[in-house]
């Protein structure tokens, strides 16, 4: 009752018609429901005056309404929380649904630690109707209202545990190693392969501690595992160096495609706000920029991983040294990637020089042409008019005609407003703000995709020695009374891996797939400057009233 008379009083009183009118938000696919509401409440009341509807014309920015269900729900309020998308912006929740799960996994790989996961989000999703779980501890609520996110995210842990070929920090063999151990030894080969190759025998086998595998012998590799890291490598004692080199070039290329998929985004936002000019002079020097100089590390990366085998691992160039070389242009001959290397580099150096001017000045100085003496600006929107006297750049882009549109007719509210003063000072200033920001940015956020590798390395060593602490000294142990010893061993094993690996490690990992998503993608199409419509509704109330309710 206090909540209806709190919203009737924000109401306007009409003495003539002593009536009340109410000025409100309606999204358009709910006009027919709010006419017939009005309708039925008018009949049911038996009102004299019967209620009705009327759509008025505004200049105002609407707020933004994005409708969403239970699965949609926790992935809109990651994106909600860095900032409430602008009316008709991209709303970047619908890749986030893949992308975060994914993002957190590469961190979280491990498909023993994401099947639990799994199991657990499964059990609140299948009883999510029980009551005892909608009204739990806040703690307790927290995992219940993200039931959904823990779900992909078990479910994508699982996908890169796989890959990863980890379970509680141990390899699967599923499919049988790719290596032959056998063909290492001297009598699996002639003796006019024996002079050219290292090979083992008996003696080499007793007197060394490590034995190396050269997969340039033949039988040696008989080719890849079917899915993921081979197993032999969890036996291997560079298999630490071996995984971190792939992790991190992994983390490279993701974080490139991240990042270049959020500029590609930006585009579709300028399309609809009808500011094809920030593609040509913004966007489009912004991809160069990054696909010039990252993309064609990638490319490298790739190249490297295809050209070169086994035999020629060992004159294989360092792509890191070669990379900077590309900015150095060292005076001594290299032998590169491939021939024409150092002409391609000078090309991609060139066309990245040239987009930093256009990206600094550009938009501007075709501002300052476009504006020529005209300073109204008015955007036709379906359902509303937007005028925005806020921005400079919006400003000065129409007066007596929209260039991009082809309409010559000057807008009513560009008449009706005060014309305000073009800035050039402050379009060019903030123009300049922008670039060195994302140029500078692209080079710390790809660095800051590296956390994908350091969380991953920090989550199987983490595991590894909770096995080696726990686990191996519970097997270790004779067979009297191995039994009894293991029982609790498995049941500590069981509380460290879930509050430790599960809970805390988990919580760092989703913490840092959120950073990778507020701070080095939205950031690169999404402002999240927009206001949410927030309808009224009794389930919304406060629990204040609730309260009152119960007590009278």
């Amino acid at each position: 009752m206090k909540a209806i008379y709190h919203m009737l009083n924000m109401c306007s009183f009409d003495v003539t018609n002593k009536c009340l009118i109410a000025e409100v938000w309606c999204p358009e696919a709910d006009l027919q429901d709010l006419r017939r509401a009005l309708e039925e409440g008018s009949r049911e009341s038996g009102a004299t005056i019967p209620s009705f509807m009327n759509i008025i014309p505004t200049k105002e920015t609407p707020p933004t309404r994005i409708r969403t269900n239970k699965f949609t729900e926790g992935f809109q309020n990651i994106v909600d929380a860095y900032g409430v998308g602008s009316y008709r912006e991209v709303n970047p929740a619908l890749f986030t649904i893949i992308t975060f799960p994914f993002l957190f996994a590469v961190m979280f790989g491990d498909f023993g630690h994401g099947f639990v996961m799994f199991l657990f989000a499964l059990s609140l999703v299948l009883n999510e109707n029980h009551p005892r779980l909608n009204q739990s501890q806040e703690i307790m609520r927290m995992f219940f209202n993200g039931r959904y996110i823990l779900l992909l995210m078990g479910l994508f842990s699982v996908y890169t545990g796989l890959i990863y070929n980890d379970c509680f920090s141990k390899s699967v063999n599923l499919f049988g190693s790719g290596w032959n151990v056998s063909a290492m030894y001297t009598s699996s080969h002639p003796p006019a392969e024996r002079k050219k190759m290292v090979l083992w025998n008996d003696s080499v086998v007793r007197h060394n501690s490590i034995l190396q595998l050269d997969p340039s012998v033949p039988g040696v590799f008989q080719g890849p595992y079917p899915l993921g890291i081979d197993p032999i490598w969890n036996l291997a004692t560079n298999r630490l160096t071996f995984l971190n080199s792939f992790k991190m070039k992994m983390s490279v290329i993701l974080g490139i495609i991240h990042m270049t998929f959020g500029v590609i985004l930006g585009i579709f936002n300028h399309l609809h706000f009808r500011k094809k000019f920030n593609i040509y002079l913004v966007s489009i020097p912004e991809l160069l920029f990054m696909l010039c100089i990252f993309g064609y590390l990638i490319f490298m990366i790739f190249y490297k991983w295809l050209v070169f085998s086994a035999e020629t691992s060992r004159v294989a160039p360092s792509i890191l040294i070669e990379f900077i070389n590309m900015f150095l242009f060292p005076t001594s001959k290299t032998n590169g990637l491939y021939t024409g290397q150092e002409y391609v580099q000078r090309v991609l150096l060139v066309v990245t020089a040239l987009s930093v001017p256009v990206l600094f000045l550009g938009k501007p100085l075709f501002l300052l042409w476009l504006h020529n003496g005209r300073s109204c600006f008015g955007v036709n929107r379906s359902g509303y008019t937007l005028i925005r006297k806020d921005s400079e750049e919006e400003v000065s882009l129409l007066g007596n005609q929209d260039v991009e549109e082809g309409n010559h007719q000057v807008e009513d509210g560009c008449r009706e407003m005060a014309c305000e003063e073009f800035n050039f000072g402050e379009i060019l200033m903030t123009q300049l703000i922008h670039p060195i920001e994302y140029c500078l940015g692209c080079i710390s956020n790809t660095a800051s995709y590296l956390r994908l590798w350091a969380l991953s390395l920090a989550h199987a060593q983490l595991s590894d020695v909770l096995w080696a602490m726990l686990m191996r000294v519970g097997l270790r142990v004779d067979t009297t009374y191995g039994v009894l010893l293991l029982l609790p061993v498995i049941a500590l094993f069981a509380v460290l891996t879930i509050f430790i690996i599960l809970i805390m490690e988990g919580l760092s990992a989703f913490l840092h797939a959120i950073r990778l998503h507020w701070v080095e993608f939205q950031n690169k199409f999404y402002v999240g400057a927009g206001t949410k419509f927030v309808p009224f509704s009794f389930s919304l109330l406060s629990s204040k009233f609730n309260n009152d309710d119960s007590v009278a």
